[in-house]
């Protein structure tokens, strides 16, 4: 008995069906999340790939190096997205509430998507900093930081768990949602490989 179930653990474990991918990795502030995929061009499950993987949906996540939030955004990253977009009067505090910390860390992932044209190099820049992809960039080198390219495959994994597990919510009435899941960004230019 205890073997057919661990191997019926196994199974499911390696195959991901979507009833096991929302036991597993839950999705919250859904609505949020469409809203500022749609507002900013992202495909919602990327969008939802990046919140886990940085604070597993919990908004008031801290991180050692300073960042917060459900999308660990750095304070002065933050405060200068608050500019760009028509903020003045930004307060770290801010980054607690779920719908700004999104909305500053959707426009952010589209202006990373838009500067390297690939959601590859987008996200190695989410992760490790645009001045490290920048260098990276110009030495005509991939992606240095084994950490970052862990981060950048754990990200793409995880787009493809919450599209196959949260095709509704994401998308709305069954849709495919083909059209967010290949953004222009996504085919052009050619990423970075390590």
């Amino acid at each position: 008995m205890g073997a057919l179930l661990g191997a019926a653990f196994a199974y499911v474990n390696s195959t991901e069906p979507a009833w096991y991918v929302r036991l597993r990795y839950p999705l919250r502030y859904d609505a949020i999340v469409r809203g500022h995929a749609r507002n900013y061009r992202l495909d919602p499950a990327l969008l939802a790939g990046v919140i886990y993987q940085e604070s597993k949906f919990h908004a008031h996540a801290r991180s050692s190096s300073g960042a917060v939030g459900l999308m660990q955004l750095l304070p002065d990253t933050a405060k200068g997205i608050a500019v760009h977009t028509g903020g003045s009067r930004f307060r770290v505090s801010d980054l607690d509430d779920p719908e700004i910390n999104v909305r500053y860390g959707s426009w952010y992932l589209r202006h990373l998507l838009d500067k390297y044209g690939d959601e590859e190099t987008a996200l190695a820049a989410y992760n490790a900093g645009q001045q490290n992809v920048d260098t990276w960039r110009k030495e005509g080198r991939g992606i240095a930081f084994p950490e970052t390219r862990h981060y950048v495959k754990r990200v793409e994994h995880l787009k493809t768990l919450y599209r196959r597990g949260y095709r509704d919510q994401l998308y709305g009435n069954g849709r495919a949602g083909k059209a967010a899941a290949t953004s222009p960004a996504a085919s052009q230019a050619t990423p970075l490989s390590g």
